[in-house]
């Protein structure tokens, strides 16, 4: 891994295109006590039960290539457990704690491979600010007997 890489939590998203929620927050929020839940609220908490399983069982079976059973059950709960926010950067020395064995040697071939594919030069910020409410800007007035266009 490169001593800048990062990596994050696998922690299933569920929802739509307006928003989606951490799978783990969703089961966390049907503890709570509310009789007036919708049906539509219980069908995502059992997708997100659902969802939490599947994922936690791919990340164990995949680090049972290389950790124990005890360890890959442990360090797959930890990463999908909803621990951490969807975006949490966990760095060498913290993937390290969590017991996954990295090295910070990468090949130099493994550079050499990405210089082949270079990312094209942003002109504009990746992430854009938009302040909310967003409305648009009201259409410009035209001075009286004005007729270009």
């Amino acid at each position: 891994m490169d001593p800048n890489a990062v990596l994050g939590p696998v922690d299933p998203q569920l929802g739509n295109q307006q928003a989606a929620y951490p799978a783990a927050s969703i089961i966390r929020a049907l503890a709570q006590p509310n009789p007036n839940r919708d049906d539509q609220t219980l069908i995502l908490g059992d997708v997100a039960e659902k969802a939490l399983r599947q994922v936690r069982a791919t990340v164990k079976r995949l680090l049972l290539e290389h950790y124990s059973e005890a360890d890959a059950e442990r360090i797959a709960n930890k990463l999908s457990s909803g621990e951490w926010t969807h975006d949490y950067a966990l760095d060498v020395a913290g993937l390290r704690e969590l017991g996954i064995n990295v090295t910070e040697d990468m090949p130099r071939e493994v550079y050499d491979l990405m210089d082949l594919f270079p990312q094209t030069s942003q002109r504009r910020p990746s992430v854009e600010f938009i302040p909310l409410p967003y409305t648009s800007p009201p259409p410009a007035v035209r001075p009286r007997g004005d007729r270009s266009s």
